[in-house]
């Protein structure tokens, strides 16, 4: 029960770039959360899936010794439904918010880095993610709204 849910239904185990897998069904499932909930019912699972997530990260990494393995996608869903939260609910908004959060992901600048580097056990797998969402949430909010200023059409 414990892998499914941090690999978050077996998406961390597919083959090659688990973390943009499970960005994905992350990407998905808000927005699904987003067509019958509201933004703030999305920010608010993307909390409790941070906190069950260091909790569960903390155990599975005490049995397996491993220290943030690549299957292990529950904090990049934490990351991206935080992102989309924060950007909005339109295509456009989540579609941004994905490419933002996986780019701050992959990069790890500034402060992701040093938390993904210093911070150890759950806190850290979860938490440089959970920074990175607040940044593409914000990133993709501020593109989007330049978008609509200027009148360039996103999709």
């Amino acid at each position: 029960m414990q892998k499914l849910f941090l690999t978050f239904f077996g998406t961390g185990l597919l083959p090659k770039a688990p973390g943009t897998w499970g960005s994905l069904a992350g990407m998905v499932c808000a927005y699904i959360i987003l067509a019958y909930f509201s933004s703030t019912t999305l920010f608010l699972a993307s909390i409790l899936l941070f906190l069950l997530g260091v909790s569960a990260v903390e155990s599975y990494e005490k049995i397996t010794g491993e220290h943030d393995s690549s299957h292990i996608v529950i904090d990049e869903v934490a990351g991206v439904f935080l992102a989309i939260a924060i950007s909005g609910a339109t295509f456009a908004q989540i579609l941004l918010s994905f490419l933002f959060f996986r780019l701050l992901d992959i990069k790890k600048p500034s402060i992701i880095g040093r938390i993904d580097r210093n911070v150890k056990g759950g806190l850290g797998v979860m938490g440089d993610d959970m920074v990175a969402g607040f940044f593409a949430g914000l990133m993709s909010a501020i593109a989007y709204g330049i978008c609509l200023k200027f009148g360039i059409s996103l999709i």
